[in-house]
């Protein structure tokens, strides 16, 4: 049986699931349990702390840098934390523990340290100006011993979250704001219907396994989160042109489906990638060098990145629109090596 969920009660429902399988697993975040508050920022967590008490669903001060050190040390004790940051852009406040920590702990011990925890993190534009809405999923995919995820439907939200709860490395876990389908005082001006069925049994989705959202034959376009609805919204614009984008979702960043890619491009021989992370450095960058390097032979034109500029994200809603990539954006892209 399915039933229709949005993103953020396919979230709350794994976590739920995975806290009745498992007692060792608790939330830990900033405003998460407050009675009377949202549930965190986003409402992932509204309602979990009546039905767990105060001790599974565990408020902090607003200090990032001790949230991470005790998931962090949890985690090394035996527990599965699953923490919730408020806005991505704190993860800068607590990136020794993640990066010289998390990362690295399992390395350092010889593999008799395991870092099971994951890290929830809200991204994404949202007229919230420079320090509230950028997108680093990019930054992380360069720290060895870190798995990165980002889901974009309810689907994929609720097996990838369940995933990387049971798994015993760090993970990443990467959600964008405009998907959640919060409503009432979360609600977000300019939100997408990320909604979709959601089995009631138990599963999960296997890190590093992709999907195509869109069958295609003339060129790739390759995004995540909500780059994934832009591009699918591109594809259908192009196709009343006679031009058939394929759209991938890769799903996870760490581990990346590096095959589901290079048998698309092996069969449209165009790449373009979409992200909403500046330009210079990202991940896009990194696809398409690596593209390059693996599947030079059957391109037939130059890989193209549609990305967000080399600036901090703006506050002006017009100037925020600039600045994001768009389907516009990605049409004129795909008409550039057709």
């Amino acid at each position: 049986m399915a039933r229709t969920l949005t993103i953020v009660e396919a979230l709350k429902e794994a976590i739920r699931e995975e806290m009745d399988r498992d007692p060792r697993v608790f939330c830990i975040g900033e405003d998460i349990g407050t009675p009377g508050g949202w549930g965190g920022a986003f409402t992932v967590t509204n309602g979990l702390s009546d039905e767990y008490g105060l001790d599974r669903i565990l408020d902090t001060p607003i200090a990032e840098i001790g949230l991470a050190g005790v998931a962090i040390g949890a985690s090394i004790g035996g527990l599965r934390p699953i923490a919730d940051v408020q806005y991505g852009d704190f993860l800068f406040c607590m990136m020794d523990q993640l990066a010289n920590q998390a990362a690295k702990l399992t390395y350092m011990s010889g593999g008799k340290i395991n870092v099971p925890m994951v890290m929830r993190v809200p991204v994404g534009a949202t007229t919230r100006a420079a320090q509230h809405s950028q997108s680093l999923e990019g930054l992380f995919i360069h720290i060895p011993g870190l798995k990165v995820a980002a889901p974009c439907t309810a689907y994929d939200a609720k097996g990838l979250l369940k995933t990387a709860v049971r798994d015993d490395n760090p993970v990443m876990f990467f959600e964008h704001k405009l998907l959640y389908g919060s409503r009432g005082n979360r609600a977000e001006a300019g939100a997408l219907n990320a909604s979709g069925e959601v089995p009631e049994e138990d599963y999960t989705i296997p890190f590093g396994r992709g999907v195509v959202r869109r069958e295609g034959t003339d060129v790739t376009i390759l995004g995540k989160l909500i780059t994934v609805y832009r591009a699918m919204e591109a594809a259908e614009i192009l196709a009343k042109d006679g031009i058939e984008a394929e759209v991938i979702d890769p799903r996870t960043l760490v581990p990346f489906d590096w095959d589901m890619l290079m048998t698309s491009i092996k069969k449209t021989g165009r790449l373009v990638i979409v992200d909403e992370e500046p330009a210079t450095g990202g991940w896009a960058a990194e696809i398409a060098a690596r593209a390059v390097e693996k599947a030079f032979d059957w391109l037939d034109a130059p890989v193209l990145r549609v990305t967000a500029p080399d600036t901090p994200v703006p506050f002006a809603p017009e100037m925020e629109q600039f600045y994001l990539p768009d389907a516009r954006k990605i049409v004129v892209a795909v008409r550039q090596i057709i």
